[in-house]
């Protein structure tokens, strides 16, 4: 008779049993792979309350869960499945005799177990798995590409392997594949750079690297649906270092932002929140007819994280420039930041104080 895992022992996104539970500051319990994928790809809510989260959300070891978990499968008649060992999974990947099929079945397997698994990461890192790994992500079999890419976000999920890819050389080769044939291959490059780009230090050296942002910005624009929330995703993340705006801006980022957050995606309202940060930024918003009005639509109609990076853009430019200032006035935003200063999210009554008094500082 199988026994009945208690739906505390699961993560509340994958519905399966936690290995590495963290509490998020909004007092919830995830499993780490799992709330670290929903943060980089940009979320700032707890999936469960739906309350807003800080900039950088902290995970913090569940030491009692993970406990009794550990207990429970101690005890629980399910027998563990054992763990493949990596390097022969990795020669398998190196060996130039092996056939697709084998190199397939290695990565799915890396895949599986290096998922959900911290101590399976750190053998596979600790293995040299790392360059193998890359030389696949260069692969022309675009299902080969994919696998290889997937596995290396799974180790990414570990902040020190975050650093360790990129010195490894991994920016070069998911730079490269935000080119390949595959669609699935961009957007999974593309959220690659998100998980590298937590780490403070890594947002410059992507910056740094030729055509990085370039790429981006190209996905942005030639991408379908889930490219262009990935690049701008990694986008929003590369250009939190503020260096990285200018040369976005440069690439030609901002009008492709404005049209794609025309078309109803937020997280271009984002970044253009942030590239309004840099001279360069605001002159180019400025340029672009009718972008006053994409914004007030957020206003009126976004989430809180929309407006709150709408209200931004809108004070930023307001700040510095008059037409704007007019533009905004006429197009009622006043007496929407006058019901906005009473909203239940904090960031959003905050930005909507202070455009507020911009507003009627230039009135």
């Amino acid at each position: 008779m199988a026994t009945q895992i208690p739906d505390d022992f699961k993560c509340p996104i994958s519905l399966e049993i936690m290995s590495d539970p963290v509490i998020l500051s909004s007092g919830h319990t995830f499993d780490r792979w799992s709330i670290q994928r929903w943060l980089d790809s940009g979320h700032r809510t707890c999936p469960i309350t739906k309350l807003p989260l800080p900039e950088h959300p902290s995970l913090i070891p569940n030491h009692a869960l993970r406990s009794l978990i550990s207990n429970y499968t101690l005890v629980s008649p399910r027998k563990p499945q054992p763990h493949p060992d990596p390097q022969t999974l990795i020669a398998t990947l190196t060996s130039p005799s092996s056939p697709l099929h084998s190199k397939l079945d290695s990565l799915d397997q890396l895949n599986q177990f290096s998922k959900r698994n911290p101590v399976f990461r750190r053998r596979l890192t600790e293995s040299g798995a790392v360059s193998a790994v890359l030389n696949c992500v260069g692969s022309e079999d675009s299902s080969l590409q994919e696998k290889a890419l997937s596995l290396l976000l799974n180790l990414s999920l570990d902040d020190d392997n975050k650093v360790g890819l990129v010195a490894e050389g991994a920016i070069g080769r998911i730079v490269a594949a935000l080119h390949g044939r595959s669609p699935d291959c961009r957007a999974v490059a593309a959220t690659m750079l998100t998980s590298l780009a937590v780490v403070e230090v890594n947002r410059a050296t992507i910056g740094a690297y030729p055509y990085a942002i370039r790429a981006l910005v190209s996905l942005l624009r030639d991408g379908k649906g889930r490219e262009k929330k990935e690049a701008a995703t990694a986008l929003y993340a590369i250009c939190s270092f503020p260096d990285n705006r200018r040369s976005a801006v440069e690439c030609g980022a901002v009008p492709i932002l404005i049209r794609i957050a025309d078309s109803g995606l937020e997280r271009a309202v984002e970044v253009l929140g942030l590239l309004a940060k840099c001279k360069e930024g605001r002159e180019e918003m400025e340029k672009f007819i009718g972008f006053v009005k994409i914004l007030v639509r957020v206003l009126r109609n976004g989430s809180s994280r929309g407006v709150q990076y709408a209200l931004m853009t809108l004070n930023l430019l307001c700040i510095n420039g008059d037409r704007i200032f007019l533009e905004t006035m006429n197009e009622g935003v006043l007496e929407i930041c006058m019901g906005l200063v009473e909203d239940d999210n904090e960031k959003v009554r905050r930005n909507a104080s202070s455009l507020v008094q911009t507003l009627q500082g230039k009135h």
